[in-house]
């Protein structure tokens, strides 16, 4: 072989190993170590190892209760770089250990957050869209408060990740559009079969969403509204239909942050929301009314002081129920569940990568008696209201990598 050949040869190798170079992927790793501690003084409706925390139960059982556990920990994996002309790939795989616990015993199990690709175009004039496909945050659930508990403010807030086809349209610098077609797998709609995903899957459509997000220097306002279609029983021909709008705003400025969404719901347990429905008169199925809000302020950064206040409303069935019988509810809450508040301030001291936080959890909920019965022409019950209260200091250390 001749040099000049050679030379043409090593040549074109290194311009392949250049391009090859401008297509691969970016890896970062990314995660945390994250150790909770906390007290309850009532016993809790709560998720795995009492993390999540929902609210108190509709009992006289204040026996005083300490938890403490790490399986929140947190590994991520992002990878970006990838462009195939016009057009960009970028991808996100998420897990912890929040899975394998019973109650507050078992073996931490690695458990899938979240998996999706982003596939991103810019047009000549600037403009973006976007396709995500995977599991992600659904997108009334992407807005959360500054608060370290892990229910980061739900039932006030809707929380869930599930399998979505999500698309971003922006229209100029400020005005953006998403449409999103959702899914079902760990947080699942209530029916005749418990909590399951099989409703949706019945219904033969996914869980739809539209909404408009406005962006400023300073703050962001985003409205959306969800409608949910299932088929509780399998072989009947009859389905619930929910709709569901929210308004999320933020403002930041400095070292100071203020948050607020609020959602009315019909329905809305998949989004572990306050609400269920049932079987109405005329034999339909009919969804709950909830009205549920939070507002989040935080302030500083290596000191940070966090005020979370959330309010959450059962209204009862839009029509009246047939029995009590043929009623789901979600099965973080209680059906005779009327009013329900949460108050909960934070201190937050991150040294870097280290933050360590108290917070103080009050949450309160007016139960309707279950012995005087439901009044079946509002789906509620509103007799006998009383109320039940929880006290929760928690204490978390975290090391983020």
């Amino acid at each position: 072989m001749c040099m000049k050949t050679k030379i043409f040869i090593a040549g074109a190798l290194a311009l392949c190993s250049l391009g090859a170079s401008a297509q691969d992927a970016q890896l970062k790793f990314y995660g945390f170590i994250r150790n909770y501690a906390h007290v309850d003084t009532h016993e809790m409706t709560a998720g795995t190892a009492d993390l999540f925390s929902y609210g108190p139960k509709d009992n006289d059982n204040t026996n005083a209760t300490y938890h403490f556990t790490a399986i929140t920990s947190r590994l991520g994996l992002d990878v970006t770089g990838y462009q195939y002309g016009n057009m960009s790939a970028t991808a996100k795989i998420e897990a912890d250990f929040y899975n394998g616990v019973s109650g507050v015993t078992g073996t931490a199990l690695f458990r899938l957050r979240q998996a999706y690709v982003t596939l991103g175009w810019k047009g000549e004039n600037g403009l973006a869209s976007s396709l995500k496909v995977g599991q992600a945050w659904h997108p009334m659930a992407a807005d959360m408060p500054d608060v370290i508990s892990l229910n980061t403010g739900a039932p006030f807030g809707p929380f869930a990740r599930t399998p979505l086809a999500q698309y971003d349209r922006s229209f100029s610098s400020a005005w953006s559009l998403t449409a999103a077609a959702v899914w079902q797998m760990q947080y699942t709609s209530a029916g005749p079969e418990g909590a399951s995903a099989n409703y949706i899957k019945y219904g033969g459509i996914p869980e739809l969403y539209a909404g408009i997000t406005y962006k400023g220097t300073d703050g962001l306002v985003r409205a959306g509204i969800d409608v949910l279609n299932i088929k509780p029983v399998a072989a009947s021909s009859k389905y619930l239909t929910a709709v569901s709008p929210f308004l999320y705003a933020q403002y930041k400025k400095d070292l100071f942050s203020a948050k607020f969404k609020t959602i009315y719901a019909q329905s809305g347990e998949q989004v572990c929301l306050n609400g269920g429905y049932g079987v109405a008169e005329d034999g339909s199925y009919t969804p709950t009314t909830n009205s549920s809000s939070w507002v989040s302020l935080s302030y500083g950064k290596d000191w940070q002081y966090v005020l979370f206040g959330g309010l959450s409303k059962n209204f009862g069935t839009v029509k009246a129920l047939d029995n009590a019988a043929d009623f789901w509810f979600s099965k973080n809450s209680a059906a005779n569940m009327n009013t329900m508040y949460r108050v909960t301030p934070t201190i937050i001291r991150n040294l870097g990568k280290v933050a360590v936080a108290l917070e103080y959890e009050l949450t309160a909920v007016q139960y309707g008696d279950k012995a005087k019965g439901m009044n079946l022409s509002k789906g509620l019950y509103d007799q006998g209201l009383h109320w039940v209260s929880n006290n929760r200091i928690q204490m978390m250390l975290k090391y983020t990598f």
